[in-house]
């Protein structure tokens, strides 16, 4: 099992400590040490709100290359329906050049919709939007010379775009949440799957995986050439009384505030308490805690090839953070290895 992190570039505006300079300043640090402690990759999402720093996801990956060695970068996600598959290609491929073969991409329809109107896009046009970008992407990406028409961009014929990455197929991965048309989707295509999974319990999703997988079969995809990641909030402290005590303040303060904005009721401790439980989805805990839980959720959803954690999003400060990816490298990585062998 790889194991990572993802990263919204949280950044605290009106914090007299913590500027946007300093912000990007530490997530670049937090990256390299992601890399010399031996974690798998490191993922940037996509946003466009005054609290992250994530707009320009290729542009931080390619200041992160030139400061790590053989850590994967990848966008997580790529909000495809509301870019040009052409410059997103030669942004990833770019940054393929760069890091010497490391780039990947995570595309998905994005839930955070801010950029749809940003960029001109109707929301009801959501799916189709992303239906059509894929497959252009897609071509691209295989296709060194492309013929392409579809409704929402204008066509290209017989063109070439430029760079070509270093890696001989750029790796695109599906990013999901609970739709199954996506992962059937993803399957049919022979995809990597990206599972974001941020509340209840993860088996939940085990009957949407296997739908991945069986649409895969279908289309006539060999069980190893489909890929299962899943992606899910989480902390590693020195210890499980540590880990929840440095994590329950913020993780309660942000979901709460979301709640406010889409309607959900305030976290409590006992909902928390459900989650970080083995059935739950939050990987909160010392390194035994979470290594056990990795395990637990990749049984859980039938194997889960990489798992990435999700932070930066609970008011933990930079020394936490770094501590925390110190652990993952140093501890929990040998803890799966060992029980996976």
């Amino acid at each position: 099992m790889e194991i990572g992190i993802d990263s919204f570039a949280s950044a605290l505006y009106g914090s007299n400590e913590l500027t946007p300079v300093v912000a990007m300043e530490q997530l670049l640090e937090r990256i390299e040490l992601a890399d010399q402690v031996g974690l798998d990759v490191f993922g940037i999402g996509e946003h466009h709100k005054k609290e992250f720093l994530d707009s320009a996801t290729a542009v931080i990956l390619a200041a992160a290359a030139a400061k790590t060695k053989k850590i994967r970068l990848t966008s997580a996600v790529t909000v495809l329906s509301a870019a040009d598959p052409v410059r997103v290609f030669q942004s990833f491929a770019t940054l393929d050049l760069i890091s010497k073969g490391r780039a990947e991409l995570v595309v998905g329809r994005g839930s955070s919709i801010e950029a749809y109107p940003l960029f001109g896009f109707d929301l009801d046009d959501y799916d189709a939007l992303f239906r059509e970008k894929l497959d252009l992407l897609l071509q691209i990406r295989d296709e060194e010379f492309v013929t392409w028409r579809g409704k929402f961009r204008a066509p290209i014929n017989n063109l070439p775009v430029y760079p070509r990455p270093l890696q001989k197929k750029l790796p695109v991965w599906l990013g999901v949440g609970g739709t199954p048309e996506s992962f059937a989707r993803a399957g049919a295509l022979g995809l990597p799957l990206m599972v974001a999974i941020i509340g209840g319990n993860t088996s939940r999703f085990r009957p949407l995986v296997d739908l991945y997988r069986e649409a895969g079969a279908r289309a006539g995809y060999k069980p190893n050439e489909l890929t299962v990641g899943l992606h899910s909030p989480g902390f590693v402290a020195d210890n499980d009384e540590k880990a929840v005590e440095e994590y329950y303040p913020g993780y309660a303060e942000l979901w709460t505030k979301l709640g406010r904005e889409r309607g959900w009721p305030p976290v409590t401790r006992y909902q928390f308490d459900s989650l970080i439980a083995p059935e739950g989805v939050l990987v909160v805990g010392g390194p035994e805690r979470v290594a056990e839980k990795l395990l637990h959720h990749s049984e859980a959803l039938g194997g889960v090839e990489r798992f990435t954690f999700q932070m930066d999003n609970a008011g933990l400060t930079h020394l936490q953070l770094m501590h925390s990816i110190e652990l993952i490298g140093t501890k929990v990585i040998p803890l799966v290895k060992a029980a996976k062998a």
